[in-house]
């Protein structure tokens, strides 16, 4: 991962799961990093200071609000000097609700929650990965999930429809932004232990059917994602955009 070294990194949703284990391997890796958070600011601790690189930025911003991501990326880009690369965490399951129990609000909620927030933070970036994508090479990494490949456990409806725009929108943003040097990817996690997310909405029984079904047999767990957005992230002079890598242990559903 040496050809991360120097670069600058804003994570959304860095400050735990999945955003806060990819945030310590891309300080590992040699990156400067600003990690946004909505509603309760990381805790301090050793990881905040790795070898000579400065600790990160911690900054908060409402994303589904187009002018808070966008105040979120200049001032990420401020701190940083610019930025090389952008990991769009954010997003999760509000509740489960069947198509009977969907209505408007709770639609829009989920779709700007899990896709608009990633446009108003990816068109607020962009000036400053063309930058970066024309002195070297720039990259997204989008997260995505299982969900939106195989539709997710009952109640996901719209989770997994969110998810699955950004299967696409990945795809589609690579092709836009290549002639600018910027790769864009995606991964998609399957049945990851120790986030928010299963510890609100999954019970322990569906835990363990899920777990009993992985052709590996165990769950996975943030660093496993993390490790293949870091490597996703490094590509710079790479071959690889408008790709999905699937982490889940070997439940694969196209």
């Amino acid at each position: 991962m040496n050809s991360l070294e120097g670069k600058r990194a804003l994570v959304t949703a860095g400050g735990q799961g999945i955003g806060l284990a990819t945030l310590k391997r891309l300080r590992e890796a040699g990156c400067s990093v600003a990690l946004h958070y909505f509603s309760s600011a990381p805790e301090t601790a050793d990881w905040y200071h790795h070898g000579d690189h400065p600790a990160p930025v911690a900054l908060q911003a409402d994303l589904t609000k187009e002018g808070e991501a966008k105040r979120l990326v200049e001032e990420a880009a401020e701190a940083l000097g610019g930025l090389d690369i952008l990991v769009n965490n954010a997003g999760s399951l509000i509740a489960r609700r069947s198509l009977g129990e969907v209505d408007a609000g709770f639609w829009r909620e989920s779709i700007d929650l899990n896709v608009t927030s990633m446009l108003w933070v990816t068109q607020a970036a962009l000036p400053y990965l063309v930058e970066a994508g024309g002195s070297g090479g720039a990259s997204i990494v989008n997260l995505a999930s299982l969900a939106g490949r195989k539709g997710g456990h009952p109640g996901s409806l719209v989770y997994s429809t969110a998810k699955g725009a950004i299967l696409t929108w990945t795809r589609a943003l690579a092709t836009e932004l290549a002639p600018h040097g910027i790769r864009v990817n995606a991964v998609a996690p399957g049945f990851i232990l120790g986030t928010s997310f299963h510890a609100t909405h999954t019970t322990e029984a569906s835990a363990k059917a899920t777990i009993e079904a992985i052709p590996l047999g165990r769950a996975g767990n943030p660093d496993d994602v993390a490790r293949a957005v870091v490597y996703l992230a490094s590509e710079y002079s790479g071959f690889i955009t408008g790709a999905t890598l699937d982490i889940n242990g070997g439940v694969y559903s196209a």
